[in-house]
């Protein structure tokens, strides 16, 4: 009788924000509201990705379908997301460790090969029109450019969400553990996008 009472004369209001309580035991999910609120887009993300790989499968089944020829550079481009999502898993570490001055170095590093990645994109992309695979000549054309702009859109949000945690980190203007929480946040979008490219990157070069 006395759990009844102290349930029902609760004030949800004075709840720690990002906590809600757990009606099993006075439990509480301890999950930063930012964390779910990344979780929940990259759920979207994935579906969206989803859909265009079955309506991608489906296309390739007609006739007028034309594989294009896979960029080398492709590779080489992988190669860069591959250790910018490393560098952003050790950036993570360092600021959950409070050495922000590793921190500093790592967002830096991380930002320039995520740049690099991008600016190697668009050179995919212009050794393909030199070739003549122009957009609208082909289904598959069309398809490799709008899924690898999709992704590199996503890549260009993040660099947004990067410069944001690197001028926190860098002038050091919320408390460490928010700072910490925003390199973590970084880490988990670059992660998601090398495993999303990564998926895309075994379509298109098998297909």
């Amino acid at each position: 009788m006395t759990s009844f009472f102290k349930q029902i004369t609760e004030k949800p209001w004075e709840t720690v924000p990002g906590q809600a309580a757990d009606a099993g035991g006075g439990r509480s999910i301890d999950q930063p509201i930012p964390k779910v609120a990344l979780v929940v887009f990259l759920c979207v993300v994935t579906i969206l990705f989803w859909l265009f790989g079955l309506v991608y499968f489906e296309r390739m089944e007609i006739r007028d379908w034309v594989p294009l020829k896979d960029p080398s550079l492709l590779y080489l481009n992988t190669g860069v997301l591959v250790l910018a999502s490393l560098v952003f898993e050790w950036t993570k570490r360092q600021a959950k460790l409070g050495f922000f001055r590793e921190t500093r170095v790592g967002l830096i590093i991380a930002g320039v090969l995520t740049i690099a990645f991008i600016g190697g994109q668009l050179m995919v992309w212009n050794q393909l029109v030199e070739l003549g695979y122009f957009i609208g000549s082909n289904p598959a054309n069309d398809f490799f450019y709008l899924l690898t702009g999709l992704h590199g859109l996503h890549m260009l949000g993040g660099l947004i969400a990067w410069a944001r945690t690197t001028n926190k980190v860098w002038f050091m203007k919320v408390s460490p553990e928010k700072a910490a929480l925003s390199v973590e946040l970084c880490a988990i979008y670059w992660h998601f996008l090398l495993a999303l490219w990564l998926a895309l990157f075994a379509v298109l070069i098998n297909t």
